[in-house]
């Protein structure tokens, strides 16, 4: 009897379970975390999976986000509370000095050109309404420079430091209009009203700030650049075309030249990959850059005076950074950087180093410095600025993934289609349980990252991991990318059943015990996986997921909605809607038999908590027992330590229970 007090003590002191629930129906709720997450049928965390996730949950991670002025320092983001706040680091292997202090995680982070100030972005409880915020490093203080209420992204600092240009729905709460608020009176300017439920992005000013490069984001393969004369109103489109969208390509705007006599941009008008290309406006000639490289440009950058340049591709999942030059538009690979995948890479004030965050599959994401030569296309040393904290854990035993493919159930140039993944091995003997991972998006893609849940099941469970990029997928080309759109959406779960097949070929894995796991569009993946793999299936987890397409639809923001029907279908349309109905899960409950746990978030703006909610009951009114998880203060995924310390002990103790019987 002692040891059950001390045990349920030691659970009431670390948060995962108050001495309380109540009924519900059939299901028993209890609530956690102040009161902030709501448990259904889910038991209460045994003590010993919250000590041995101890040192995995402390992980942490550094973010670049932008150079001080006179570029000696670096501002990123990490956390050391609950959420991830800006810091100031003064020199490599520095103290990381905490600058801000909020609640909330802090969003996009950018410097006042020639000045100190910077913006930072924030929403609350993940309803992703965000605020754009004016700080001052050096005191702290800080000033809500939006409206408060409407939604805001993508700011844009004018090249004199005097206002911000950015994203916004302020107009009518649907529209994503370009607006230009001044810093001084705190006046704003509707700079582009765009459209009924469309998306534009400020993306740069010339450098005298008289034109402005307008992106117009109608889906992930259809994207258009305008430009804006703020002097004389006039609109021009610069690459894409309104009246034959059938045609458009990904066109993405990037920068002005030094002169403001061309624009750099990104586009895959040439080929299947995205290529780095630029834009002549006197006459609107295209030249392309980067037409030997065979895989998609992600990230473009230039030096603040535009003489240096440096971009990033996407090599089959893993990053490669190129140093460029704009005056001969001549470019060269970096060689010396370790492997990894690359983020927010940005030039020191003074053009002479290259910051970027680098993760890999055994390393969190910290920031490097890269030295520059006064040659645009030579460097010199890698230095890293930060060095994350891993829990006292050996990194030296963490898991490589390595890249394999799979053939699935159709052909291309007549041979099998082959589907990449990623395979996380465990050490020791196999056969290995196994959970598969699919991504959202769908356009999005698995890359290998660090990831300390990988690492976690790998060394605890010895849970093997598979993440495939199944048709649909980014960073294959604009044909594989397609290969799911509109009534073609199911052929990427027979994707995940190809995978079981493999699976069932391989002596190291267990094909009797595999699960699946996937987050939003791959919550929607996990769903009809076990719509028509249920038999092959012993656990499944499905993360703030899509489980009726039409309610889906309904139920998204308003500022979202159109942008969804171009990749799902118009569900306004009888034909098109009687094709979501017959391939939504809720429709399809009486197949499903797989053990369900189901996390949501419930300020969720993108897949509504009624998508969660929906699916839980009608599987609880066939007597299908769920695990049901909603955190009401998050949103799209849970970002407060404490609900993401508490998300990874239930996974853990559900895996535990229904993939390993334990």
């Amino acid at each position: 009897m002692q040891v059950k007090r001390i045990g349920l003590l030691l659970m009431v002191l670390v948060g995962i379970v108050r001495p309380y629930t109540v009924a519900s129906g059939q299901e028993s709720k209890t609530t956690v975390n102040n009161g902030n997450v709501v448990l259904e049928d889910i038991p209460p965390v045994p003590p010993e999976i919250v000590t041995d996730l101890n040192r995995y949950q402390n992980i942490r991670s550094a973010y670049l986000r932008a150079w001080s002025r006179d570029g000696k320092s670096l501002f990123i983001t990490t956390r050391f509370g609950e959420v991830s706040q800006i810091h100031r680091v003064d020199q490599p292997a520095g103290a990381r000095t905490q600058i801000t202090f909020f609640q909330e995680p802090i969003g996009g982070v950018s410097r006042q050109p020639g000045g100190e100030l910077l913006n930072f972005t924030m929403d609350a409880g993940g309803n992703e309404t965000s605020q754009i915020f004016l700080l001052n490093p050096d005191s702290g203080d800080y000033r809500m420079l939006s409206d408060g209420k409407s939604r805001h992204r993508y700011v844009l600092w004018t090249p004199d430091g005097t206002a911000l240009a950015y994203q916004s729905t302020r107009r009518n709460g649907r529209t994503n209009d370009v607006w230009l608020t001044h810093l001084a009176d705190k006046k704003s300017e509707l700079l582009w009203e765009a459209p009924d439920n469309t998306a534009w992005i400020p993306a740069d000013f010339t450098q005298d700030g008289r034109q402005l490069l307008i992106q117009q984001y109608v889906s992930v393969t259809d994207s258009r650049i305008h430009l804006l004369d703020r002097e004389t109103g006039q609109q021009q489109l610069l690459v894409g075309s309104a009246e034959h969208p059938s045609r458009n390509l990904v066109e993405f705007a990037n920068s002005f030249d030094a002169d403001g006599q061309g624009i750099f941009f990104i586009t895959d008008r040439a080929s299947d990959f995205a290529q780095l290309a630029y834009l002549k406006l006197e006459d609107l000639s295209v030249e392309i850059i980067t037409g030997e490289i065979p895989w998609d440009v992600e990230q473009f950058a230039l030096s603040q005076d535009r003489t240096r340049g440096a971009f990033t591709i996407n090599a089959g999942g893993i990053s490669r950074l190129y140093l460029f030059n704009p005056a001969d538009k001549t470019y060269a690979p970096v060689e010396s950087i370790p492997q990894g995948i690359f983020n927010s890479i940005a030039f020191s004030p003074d053009n002479s180093q290259l910051a970027m965050t680098i993760s890999s599959p055994t390393s969190p994401s910290d920031v490097y410095v890269l030295a520059l030569d006064e040659r645009p296309l030579e460097h010199g040393e890698l230095v890293r600025w930060t060095f994350s904290e891993v829990g006292g854990l050996d990194t030296t035993q963490f898991i490589e993934p390595e890249l394999i493919t799979y053939p699935t159930f159709d052909k291309v140039d007549g041979r099998q289609r082959e589907i990449p993944a990623f395979y996380y091995r465990p050490r020791g003997e196999g056969p290995f349980p196994v959970v598969i991972v699919i991504h959202g998006g769908p356009e999005s893609q698995f890359r290998p990252r660090f990831s300390g849940t990988f690492q976690l099941w790998a060394d605890k469970l010895g849970i093997a991991v598979i993440a495939p990029n199944v048709r649909g997928s980014d960073g294959y080309g604009k044909e594989y990318l397609r290969l799911d759109n509109g009534k073609l959406r199911e052929d990427s779960v027979k994707d995940i059943g190809a995978l079981l097949d493999w699976i069932g070929t391989r002596p190291d894995l267990d094909k009797e015990r595999v699960a699946v796991f996937g987050g939003s569009y791959g919550g929607y993946m996990v769903l009809a996986s076990v719509v028509h793999y249920s038999e092959r299936l012993k656990a499944a987890i499905d993360i703030v997921g899509i489980s009726n397409f039409v309610t889906f639809l309904k139920n998204t923001k308003d500022y979202r909605r159109d942008l969804r029907r171009v990749e799902y279908g118009d569900e306004r349309d009888p034909d098109m809607r009687a094709f979501l109905e017959s391939i939504s899960p809720t429709n399809h409950v009486d197949k499903m038999t797989t053990p369900l746990l189901v996390i949501q978030g419930q300020n969720d703006p993108r897949v509504p908590v009624t998508e969660a909610e929906q699916i839980v009951k009608r599987l609880r009114e066939q007597g299908t027992k769920v695990w049901y998880m909603n955190a009401l203060n998050e949103g799209h995924g849970y970002r407060k330590k404490e609900n993401v310390d508490l998300y990874q002990q239930v996974v853990v103790m559900f895996l535990k229970k229904h993939l390993l019987g334990k």
